[in-house]
């Protein structure tokens, strides 16, 4: 879907979100993990293995050596 604003063309992108809360993820997870696994305890590392894997690969990796490289110094931030 396109659309003109002052001269510019804003696209709206496909995305692969859902929105949910982390309770209804966790509680999902879960509820498959315990389908496919043979008892508790395999149920609930496969639930932590998956929930892991997830959040690793919808979070921003950050250089903090940067990151900490560009914060003012604290002098400034005091008055």
């Amino acid at each position: 879907m396109q659309e003109t604003m002052k001269g510019r063309v804003n696209t709206m992108e496909k995305t692969n979100r859902l929105e949910t809360t982390l309770g209804d993820l966790i509680a999902a997870a879960s509820e498959v993990a315990f389908e496919y696994s043979e008892n508790e305890r395999d149920a609930y590392i496969l639930a932590q293995f998956a929930l892991v894997e997830m959040l690793k690969k919808t979070t921003h990796r950050i250089d903090l050596n940067k990151e900490l490289e560009n914060l003012s110094s604290p002098s400034q931030l005091i008055h």
